[in-house]
């Protein structure tokens, strides 16, 4: 029996065994026909003290592009400037930004229907002052595996290949899952991540990415299993891809290596052969089990960062040749990435846009249907089937287009990409019920009723007193770009993928903002506490009535920094609050391990919290220095 038949009769197992599952395990965009886009929001050279900030800025336009998911560097605090030799996992600053930054970048994802995903490094770690103190959680040698470089290490064989650069992790230690749960399914999920990548996934058991994406609830989960590829024979590459999914009980795909790599070779040496199999499929991982593979072109590891010559170019697609990749893996099945560098350091965004819109507005999957028409030396073909039409692609220097009725929706340089049908004429229908949210002076949020279509609604476009302000993907809009005292008139328009337009809405919406000074939104505040007399394992958390501060659940509270040494040192932290809000909150010592929590005694107010309510106009901060912890 060939390889590829016996991987897809295990594939039919998995997916079998998956639909048994009880209703209590996380479902993740891997387990369904998933019409996800991740973007990888970080190249090699983004470890610059302010990214999480850019990645803030970008929420906006990121939901624009077409964006579900993206996926942050390493969050913990690490001895390498990148984050890939995490120290103190739970210690959530890093080169990238401090913990009140990241969940700032995460909540305005997530206020843009965007999920975030944490890079997670579990396979090895590095001591605080040596090999092997690990604290932060604090684990003893036993948390090194034997066969590791280091001399102290007395932990059970490896259970997966080593990493000298680091200790490597011994994942059977119960103390050592505990500890891992625990940072994902507080620190992290605090943090606002809901999905999970795997960093180094050959360094250890599958099986333990399975355990952790349970402890986490992880609604999204992917693997790195990268290895060498004999591009003559990529079965055995891809067999790999299948027995780390099998291994994590189908809870988290792979990235498609394997696709990757022929991508190079195709693209490099015109050998666009390399992309069907012998059965006529996809040759990577797509071919076998395309609904638990991430596609991508290049990654932070594999290609270059600001420029063609910069970064780590490990494994490149030829810089010239880069969006070639992105119509192949944007219209076929699978999970497509995108990379931050392409999008805004290259110039590519629009080429990109252009190629997310065909695929969202076809209907295509990470289940999706592929027909190969064409592999030959300087010439790729497919047609791809979505769920609302068909997608024709070619990619390469030689000629193709597809025969019968087709619209071309995207090309560029030796690539193009058609829909079927001869063309949509069909307008979508007027939006209806624009209404205002609560206006400020800075702020008008407008909601309506989504338009219909005869293909599908690509967006809207919102007009303000006549004039086109911007375009959307959703049904809401907040404008932050109007001043105090003035009336404004809006309208919204949607319109298709084939560039048809509804009339604007009718009658318009007139409103007119409040006098005031600058109004918040959100309210950057700053709690500050000192003599907490805290002991080995315990942090100092705020927890609050408010969903920031864990809404009473030390588990999600706020977690605090320490300002200095010693039991009786300042911890403080900021975090984002709703303005215009009474809060209530305690500070708590907190053990993440252990779960133990103090409580600091009631106060003299009436709850026995303590209270403030967050200021409604600038400056939008606030600072609560109170002094010492009320034991």
């Amino acid at each position: 029996m060939k390889l590829h038949h016996r991987v897809a009769l295990t594939a039919l197992a998995v997916s079998s065994a998956l639909a048994c599952l009880s209703s209590a395990q996380a479902a993740t965009e891997q387990d369904k026909a998933s019409s996800a886009i991740l973007f990888q929001g970080f190249h090699w050279n983004s470890a610059n003290g302010s990214w999480y900030a850019d990645l803030q800025s970008k929420a906006a336009d990121l939901k624009t592009l077409g964006v579900t998911h993206v996926w942050f560097p390493p969050p913990s605090d690490a001895a390498s400037t990148q984050g890939y030799l995490p120290r103190q996992l739970n210690v959530l600053d890093s080169n990238y930004g401090k913990e009140g930054a990241l969940t700032a970048a995460t909540a305005a994802l997530a206020a843009q229907g965007i999920k975030s995903v944490a890079d997670v490094v579990i396979n090895h770690r590095v001591g605080s002052t040596g090999w092997g103190d690990f604290t932060n959680p604090t684990w003893d040698c036993r948390a090194v595996v034997s066969d590791d470089e280091w001399t102290g290490k007395c932990g059970n064989a490896d259970t997966g290949g080593g990493y000298a650069a680091a200790r490597d992790i011994d994942h059977t230690q119960a103390f050592v899952q505990s500890d891992i749960k625990t940072w994902l399914s507080t620190r992290l999920k605090g943090a606002g991540f809901t999905g999970i990548r795997f960093d180094y996934s050959k360094g250890y058991g599958a099986s333990y990415a399975g355990m952790y994406q349970d402890a986490m609830a992880a609604d999204f989960c992917v693997g790195e299993v990268w290895t060498d590829l004999n591009y003559n024979d990529v079965d055995a590459h891809r067999k790999l891809l299948m027995n780390y999914v099998d291994g994590a009980s189908g809870k988290c795909g792979a990235f498609d290596f394997t696709t990757k790599g022929l991508l190079n070779q195709a693209l490099a040496y015109n050998e666009y052969y390399r992309l069907k199999d012998s059965a006529g499929k996809p040759a990577g991982g797509i071919g076998w089990w395309a609904q638990k593979m991430v596609t991508f072109v290049d990654n932070h590891d594999t290609g270059p960062s600001e420029s063609c010559s910069v970064g780590q170019n490990h494994w490149p697609v030829p810089c010239d040749k880069v969006m070639q990749g992105y119509a192949y893996v944007l219209t076929h099945p699978g999970i497509p990435s995108v990379y931050y560098a392409h999008v805004y350091n290259w110039g590519l965004k629009n080429d990109i846009k252009a190629l997310i819109d065909a695929r969202k507005a076809a209907g295509i999957t990470s289940t999706s249907a592929v027909a190969i028409q064409q592999a030959a030396t300087g010439l790729y073909a497919a047609i791809i089937t979505g769920t609302n039409y068909q997608l024709a692609m070619k990619i390469g220097p030689n000629s193709w287009s597809p025969s019968g009725t087709w619209t071309q929706v995207a090309s560029g340089a030796n690539y193009a990409v058609w829909k079927s049908g001869g063309g949509d004429t069909q307008a979508p229908t007027v939006p209806t019920n624009l209404a205002k949210g609560t206006v400020t002076a800075t702020s008008v949020p407008l909601t309506w009723t989504a338009s219909t279509d005869n293909v599908g609604v690509t967006g809207y476009r919102i007009s303000r007193n006549g004039a086109t302000l911007t375009t959307t993907t959703g049904t809401s809009y907040t404008d932050n770009s109007v001043v105090a005292n003035t009336t404004y008139s809006y309208a919204v328009q949607a319109y298709d993928a084939a560039g048809n337009t509804s009339a604007y809405s009718s009658p318009a919406l007139s409103v007119t903002t409040p006098n005031g000074g600058t109004g918040c939104t959100s309210v950057a505040v700053t709690f500050s506490i000192a003599n907490a007399n805290t002991t080995m394992g315990q942090n100092l958390y705020v927890v609050g009535n408010q969903t920031a501060l864990g809404n009473w659940s030390p588990a999600s509270s706020f977690a605090l920094t320490i300002q200095g040494t010693g039991a009786n040192a300042t911890w403080s932290g900021t975090v984002n609050l709703p303005a215009a809000t009474a809060t209530q909150y305690k500070y708590v010592k907190y053990n993440p391990s252990t779960g133990a929590t103090v409580w600091e005694s009631n106060q003299t107010t009436a709850s026995g919290n303590r209270e403030f309510t967050t200021p409604s106009t600038s400056p939008c901060t606030a600072t609560r220095a109170d002094g010492s912890f009320k034991f």
